[in-house]
């Protein structure tokens, strides 16, 4: 298989008691399908994966499963941890219908990269489901050359790599070069899409998306279709909105503009992550309407189960941002 697109990593959201808020978690799954995503993360960083329960984990993977299924999208699930055996777990308990495992790089003990291949070399002999790496070491603390990741790419069960490594470096740019046809890139940096798309990569997996859909679908499709100066001056104008909902450590911004948005109940978020500033979060409603005016109106006026149903909105965004983002 070959993972490529728009995939939303979905925050988790809460009620004002600090509990799973369910149906607020599967609107923001059927708006993100409906609005131009190829498919979804669950329990990815964004969705504060290490302060939920086991049930909340199993509830979350439930709702984001049920609206890929309606909408017959592909859904990764982040599974694993910095202990092979804990992760082989794991991974070897997920559905067979989930698309692909979410696997991240081992933290905070450092393996050497020998370790880290042995590592996913393992979970992917034992997984039921193709492994996507989660390269991000400014989280992990160990980097990954792109001859490791070439050899990962060996494995026939090790289909891609969201890759985070805070810039576009040597290692990047050789893996581009060297990688195999069928081993999916997947921008893993907001700030980075555009550059890494520019290089070949298949997609992103991209939390801004949530607040801007159709814009992230759209430079997406110009990258791979075209016109390519239009392609450019959308990349810009998405850096810059998601520089603004990473001004203050994820997810804290995201559930603070999904709030006042009133798409999830509460910004709340669990320590030790505290809630955004009201500083950050009116400068990102700025930034997200600034980005997509026609869809937020339709938010604001349309009541968000008419937005869902009617593409409208979603579709005249779409179509005239290029024209939009010339600058």
């Amino acid at each position: 298989m070959t993972l490529a697109g728009l995939f939303v990593p979905l925050v988790t959201p809460f009620t004002a008691d600090g509990g799973l808020a369910a149906d607020a978690l599967s609107g923001l799954a059927h708006s993100a399908l409906t609005e131009g995503a190829t498919g979804l993360v669950a329990l990815g960083t964004t969705a504060e994966t290490a302060t939920l329960s086991a049930a909340e984990r199993t509830r979350v993977v439930e709702i984001c499963a049920e609206a890929c299924r309606e909408h017959n999208a592909p859904l990764i699930v982040g599974a694993g941890s910095n202990c092979t055996a804990d992760s082989i777990e794991a991974v070897a308990a997920l559905s067979p219908h989930i698309t692909a495992a979410l696997t991240v790089v081992p933290y905070y003990t450092r393996p050497s990269e020998a370790g880290v291949l042995a590592h996913f070399r393992a979970l992917a002999d034992a997984s039921p489901v193709p492994l996507v790496i989660y390269n991000i070491p400014y989280r992990t603390g160990r980097t990954l050359g792109a001859e490791t990741l070439r050899r990962l790419a060996e494995h026939p069960n090790i289909v891609g790599v969201k890759h985070a490594v805070g810039s576009v470096d040597d290692t990047t740019i050789e893996l581009m070069r060297t990688r195999p046809a069928d081993f999916a890139v997947l921008a893993g940096d907001d700030l980075y899409l555009a550059p890494l798309l520019a290089l070949g990569a298949a997609g992103g997996i991209l939390a801004s998306a949530t607040l801007a859909t159709p814009a992230f679908a759209a430079l997406v499709a110009a990258w791979r279709d075209g016109p390519l100066d239009q392609a450019r001056s959308l990349g810009h104008r998405l850096a810059a909105l998601s520089t603004a909902l990473f001004a203050e450590p994820n997810p804290t911004v995201i559930k603070a503009v999904l709030a006042a948005e009133g798409r999830i109940p509460s910004p709340a978020v669990r320590l030790p992550l505290l809630p955004a500033s009201e500083a950050a979060t009116s400068a990102a409603l700025a930034a997200v309407r600034a980005t997509c005016p026609e869809a937020v109106a339709e938010r604001d006026h349309g009541g968000h189960r008419e937005y869902r149903e009617s593409k409208t909105a979603l579709e005249n965004c779409a179509a005239e941002l290029p024209a939009k983002m010339l600058v």
